[in-house]
Formats: structure tokens, sequence, C-alpha cells
């Protein structure tokens, strides 16, 4: 991909969502064939490790620190199902080791850590919660566990491994309400005709901090092709409605995964940051608009987002996209509310 000239490169970002991971070649190998973009993405970067995010945050932006965003790596093996989650804590923690050194640079990578736990293990789930903590080093801060699901499944393709209604569940409940007596915070990925069921979470449990990833997800493939603008208003109307629940804080980004159906995805050439920003606007803007810029937070979702673009050509869009913010909501937006909410001591 061609390189754009770096807008505003001395503004300090914290990127709040990125993943880490190796994918041996048999594990690629055994991929279905390539017809959902997941696939592709998985194809085209089948390791990404500290030295692949650093070289991604070292392209001109002024990255400061991250936060590590669970997808599944490094389980461990020899360990009970329900532990195997803490083997990637472990492994992430590593990784901050590392970057805390200064070896790699002033960087603070995964100086938050978002980590895997079955809630549905209800109250049990605490010992796996206490076991992450521990592993974590002082820098784990959460967990993420998806619901997404949706009935028809060429949606997620490969990540359809789940029926609806994983946050309405009363098993699921009673292990999420182990999270706050530990002070742990909460992300949920979603698709976007789920965000009903998150509202009936957060108003169900107000003292629990939730993230919601990827703006909601909005959808323009398989069933819902040709369908995203018409289901704009009812994503805005759930946006809206989350935004009252002061317990609830957004992540903008994620619009370069396949889900939204933009042209952009896998497009050759490469869409520039410019014709990003005007795809990704309608979202993005309503979002801070209705969470505000303390409650929003620009991510980058890497490597999965290079299905649309380079790091430095989403933080690039993200930029064309708050020209006219001031500068207090940059600091919000691109690092302040991201260290507000996952506890960074930078």
């Amino acid at each position: 991909m061609s390189r754009e000239t770096i807008l505003e490169p001395d503004l300090p970002i914290v990127d709040p969502h990125h993943h880490l991971w190796d994918r041996p070649a048999a594990l690629i190998a055994a991929l279905p064939p390539p017809k959902h973009g997941f696939e592709h993405v998985t194809r085209r970067v089948p390791r990404y490790l500290l030295d692949e995010l650093m070289a991604d945050m070292k392209r001109g932006h002024n990255v400061i620190a991250t936060v590590y965003m669970e997808c599944g790596s490094m389980y461990r093996r020899s360990a009970s199902p329900a532990m195997r989650p803490v083997g990637e804590t472990e492994f992430v923690n590593g990784v901050a080791a590392m970057s805390a050194s200064g070896l790699y640079g002033d960087v603070l990578a995964c100086a938050g850590i978002v980590g895997h736990a079955d809630c549905n293990l209800g109250a049990g789930v605490r010992e796996v919660l206490e076991a992450h903590i521990a592993a974590g080093g002082g820098r784990f801060r959460g967990i993420r566990q998806s619901a997404s699901s949706d009935p028809d499944k060429d949606v997620l393709g490969p990540l359809a491994r789940q029926e609806g209604g994983l946050y309405m569940s009363a098993k699921f409940r009673e292990g999420f309400a182990q999270l706050a007596p530990l002070g742990l915070s909460f992300d949920a990925w979603m698709l976007e005709p789920q965000l009903p069921d998150l509202i009936d979470l957060a108003k169900a449990f107000p003292d629990t901090q939730i993230v919601l990833d990827h703006v909601g997800t909005p959808l323009g493939i398989a069933s819902y092709a040709g369908k995203r603008e018409e289901r704009f208003p009812i994503w805005k109307a759930n946006i809206l409605k989350l935004a009252e629940l002061p317990n609830v804080a957004v992540k903008l980004g994620g619009l370069a995964m396949v889900f939204p159906g933009f042209d952009s995805f896998m497009s050759d050439p490469p869409t520039s940051s410019e014709a990003l920003a005007a795809e990704w606007k309608p979202y993005i803007e309503t979002c801070i608009e209705a969470f505000g810029p303390e409650r929003g937070m620009f991510e980058s979702n890497f490597p999965v987002d290079i299905g649309s673009c380079d790091y430095d050509v989403l933080w690039n869009a993200f930029k064309v996209l708050t020209k006219g913010a001031s500068a207090a909501e940059k600091t919000a937006l691109y690092s302040g509310t991201a260290t507000k909410i996952y506890r960074l001591d930078l």
C-alpha cells in the first residue's frame, strides 16, 4: 500500500484495541477457502507479534501506549478449559515486559490487558478472573466475551460460533456480576441488531464499566447486503440509548472489517484516508456526538483492519474526521479516554 503524509504527527495516541497472534502454517492451511473477509486477513497476516506491532506504530503517528484485546492467542494447552485463556494473559504480560524494558523504543505496548473468561461459568468465573489478575503483572484490566451472532451464518463466516442471546442469559449474568467487585471492565463485541441486549445488560449492572467495541459493528454483507443505509436509523437509535447509560463507553473503529460491506474492504488500489473518512463519518460522528469525547476512543483493531488499510492510513482517516475538533477533544479521543477507562499508568 502506498504511504501517505502523516497528519498531526505529534498528537499522542493510546491505541486501546489491538491483537497479537502467531498462526502456524498448519492452522492457516486448515482454514476454509477464502470466501469471507476474515480468512483473507488471517492468511495475509499469519504472524503479528511485538516486532510487527512496533513496526506499525513506527510508521509516523505518535503512539505512546496500547491496550491488548483478547483474540484466543497462546491459551494454556494443559489447563482445564476454563483456565486456558489465562495463558493469553501470561503471554501478553511477557510482551508488555519486553516493551517496558525500553529496548524497543518509548512506546508502552500492552500497558493494559483485556483477556477472556467465560461468564457462563456463573460465580465460578471469579477463580478465572483472579488467575488473570495474578498473571497480568498489574496490567490486567478486564475481559471481553463476544456475543456476536446472527441467524444468517454467512454474516460471521468462520466466526459464527454461538447462538444469540448470550448477554441476556441468567448464567452469563451471574458470571458478569463478578467483574465489578474485582474492579474489572467488560468489552462487548456484538453485531448491530444485537445492541438492545447490551442496553439491557448495562442497565442491569450500572456499576460495571462496559466498552462497546467497533461502534456496534454495522452490517452490510450476506443477507444485509444493500441494507446498511436502511438500518442506519435503527443502529443510531440504539447508540443513543446506550449513550444515556454513564457506565458505557464506545470504541471508534472496526469499520475497516468486512462486516459493514464498505467498498474500501480489500479494494485495489487501496482506499485513501480521505475516502475512508467519508465512508466512516456517519458512524463515527454519531458516536462522538452521543457519547462525547470523554466516553469515546479511537481504536486500530490491528491487524484485523488491515483488510482496508495500513496502520498509518487508518489513523490518518481518524484525524481527517476530527480536523475540526478542539485540542481538548482530540486529547480525549486519542489518548485521554482510553487512559481513564483502562486505568493506565503512563
